[in-house]
């Protein structure tokens, strides 16, 4: 069963189509890799994925549930949207992360808050906290920033803030995890070190969306691709095959592109 089926979805800005029935699935443990020029509409799916903008046609599905029917009678009100943000992780381009809070301070931030909302959160305050520092640290381990916790974001490089960013997705333990253009604001030297923590979460079997100009890695990282040409998908399949054998003759053109 996909864990993700996206159908029919479109997207406008006024008189301008960005999103033109959009439809796609992606199993569980996969990893999709979303490719295009900019402004083909690969960030705008990724905003209505996770609820930042509103599609005005379609529907979407975790695991069967709907989550989003642009159909239905009533919209979603804002508890449901916040509800449903829950299911993705999104890592923004340029970080996003609280000046006034360390790496640590910045990765508990949101489960502290959810926390809030608990029944018992009052009768439990210390122990949730403790609970969450813990995850918090582990994450922050784990990405290689064992060392850097109680550092603040202006005394981290680049590539530190964006791991940051990423470990802080995961803090809220979402079903899948998306990247929008991680290392576009990095300096080349610092984007290995990204795109590492990324193919180690590829390998640990975390399902993830990916939009990304870095072609190799999306060939290498990505078990299914899309690619993406004025708002629609014009093929998507296996990864490996669409980039060596790509069958839509603008695939090829931008490939080639790419690969020059």
């Amino acid at each position: 069963m996909a864990i993700l089926d996206v159908e029919h979805i479109c997207k406008s800005f006024g008189r301008t189509e960005v999103l033109k029935d959009i439809s796609f699935s992606l199993e569980e443990s996969q990893v999709l890799s979303i490719i295009g020029s900019s402004g083909s509409g690969k960030t705008t799916l990724l905003r209505c994925l996770n609820f930042l903008e509103t599609p005005d046609k379609g529907t979407m599905k975790i695991r069967d549930k709907v989550i989003f029917d642009a159909g239905a009678k009533t919209g979603l009100s804002e508890a449901q949207i916040r509800e449903n943000r829950l299911h993705f992780g999104l890592v923004f381009q340029s970080f996003n992360l609280f000046p006034q809070y360390t790496a640590l301070g910045n990765v508990m931030l949101a489960p502290e808050l959810e926390a809030k909302g608990r029944p018992d959160y009052k009768a439990k305050k210390k122990e949730i906290h403790a609970e969450i520092e813990a995850q918090a640290m582990e994450l922050l381990t784990q990405i290689g920033l064992a060392d850097r916790m109680n550092n603040y974001p202006h005394q981290l490089s680049g590539g530190q803030c964006q791991r940051v960013a990423i470990a802080r997705a995961l803090a809220m333990h979402p079903d899948i995890l998306c990247f929008d253009e991680p290392t576009s604001a990095l300096d080349p030297e610092l984007t290995g070190e990204v795109l590492k923590v990324i193919r180690e979460l590829a390998e640990q079997k975390t399902t993830m969306i990916i939009v990304t100009h870095e072609m190799s890695f999306a060939r290498d990282v990505a078990d299914v691709a899309i690619f993406m040409d004025d708002g629609y998908i014009l093929e998507q399949g296996n990864a490996k095959e669409l980039f060596e054998n790509p069958t839509q003759e603008r695939t090829k053109q931008f490939l080639r592109n790419y690969q020059s």
